[in-house]
């Protein structure tokens, strides 16, 4: 039936998140810390792999995680291709690289994988997600053969699945309850995020954690979504995640209060926490080596502020992504424990706060153990 769950990762996830969700009514304790690597990086070639390599073995190593499972690699496409920063390709400015989505495929595959599926919501049609690679000017092929049993998957709609699946939210969540679909978040046992280092006019920063958002299915939250079930294919932004303007789709999960705020800085920040609670990553990589910085306007948007495309030439890894993300932010220059009022949250409250309380894991660098290139030596001033 739709909406059914996966009780594998129900109680996984249960495990997870215990003890530590004090925003959702149990007793809080210290938020976990795991390591993550830094590596430098100065171009998208062969380097990719090594430095990935060693940062996997830095963090622990992927095979216990990987061995023997099937393994969801949501990546970040988030915007239409042409939306460019003075022309240069997708994959430079917003988009995560190819030749960092091929080498952490290549090495999942290496560690044992049984199966790896590459998704992302590409919420402006049904298209196939190669066909992405393919405007791009990436040939997909180069990704389907990193590994053995790849495949790809748009998750903006039903895709290959007969029906969507529900994730709830432990503790019931902060705007939603639960979530449908693709079944591929839930036909997984690993979940990676591969996400771009960049800034974001409304969220502060998007960066493992935001790039969660993504997982949700513009067929049910997009603006095309229909009122009595989702639309048969998506079209648009999920502005119903963004200002709250209307309610998802008879049978899927309401929001817990309408008359919440519907600010964007308000509503994003708390539904990445509960996306992210509801299908925990388990492995976060953040693509610095070439970005673009921007101040006025969303990374993945046509700019209209000040934006420069920049060569941080780094590499962010860990096993946590509250961790990773904080550790990314202070690379950027910014402090992870900064709230809203401060940058990068001149209008949004911090995701990583939020999702700190929430249990998921810590902010602290003081807390966090960095292998490889200290934060202070691939320190890269977003607003220098």
């Amino acid at each position: 039936m739709r909406g059914e769950i996966s009780s594998r990762l129900w109680n996984r996830r249960e495990l997870l998140a215990g003890g530590a969700i004090g925003l959702f009514g149990a007793a809080a304790t210290a938020a976990p810390s795991a390591k993550v690597a830094v590596a430098r990086c100065a171009a998208y070639d062969a380097g990719v792999l090594a430095a990935l390599r060693t940062m996997f073995d830095q963090i622990g190593g992927i095979g216990p995680l990987a061995a023997g499972k099937t393994v969801a690699v949501k990546i970040n496409m988030s915007g239409p291709v042409r939306a460019r920063t003075g022309y240069r390709p997708a994959w430079y400015t917003h988009w995560s690289h190819p030749a960092v989505i091929g080498a952490a495929v290549h090495l999942i595959g290496e560690a044992g994988a049984s199966r790896i599926r590459i998704v992302e919501s590409s919420s402006y049609d049904d298209h196939p997600l190669e066909e992405n690679f393919l405007l791009g000017g990436w040939e997909p092929d180069d990704l389907l053969k990193a590994a053995r049993n790849v495949e790809m998957e748009n998750t903006s709609f039903l895709g290959k699945g007969k029906r969507y699946s529900q994730l709830k939210v432990p503790g019931g969540g902060l705007i939603y309850p639960a979530f449908d679909v693709n079944h591929s978040y839930v036909d997984c046992d690993v979940l990676v995020s591969i996400a771009k280092l960049k800034e974001h006019c409304n969220t502060g920063v998007s960066l493992s954690l935001k790039n969660m958002v993504g997982a949700a299915p513009g067929a049910v939250y997009g603006d095309a979504a229909g009122y009595d079930a989702p639309a048969l294919r998506p079209f648009g932004a999920l502005t119903m995640f963004h200002t709250g303007s209307r309610q998802p789709p008879e049978g899927t999960p309401a929001e817990k209060d309408p008359n919440s705020p519907r600010e964007y800085g308000h509503r994003v920040p708390r539904i990445t926490v509960d996306i992210v609670r509801s299908r925990p990553i388990d492995l976060a990589i953040i693509d610095g080596i070439e970005t673009q910085t921007a101040m006025e306007t969303a990374a993945e948007q046509p700019a209209k502020g000040p934006v420069r495309m920049v060569r941080p030439g780094i590499l962010v890894a860990g096993r946590n992504p509250v961790c990773t993300d904080a550790v990314a932010m202070a690379i950027m220059g910014f402090d992870p424990m900064a709230d809203r009022g401060a940058a990068p949250f001149e209008t949004s409250d911090s995701t990583l706060r939020l999702a700190e309380e929430a249990g998921i894991g810590s902010r602290d660098t003081r807390t966090i153990e960095v292998a490889g290139v200290t934060i202070r030596e691939a320190r890269f001033p977003f607003r220098a």
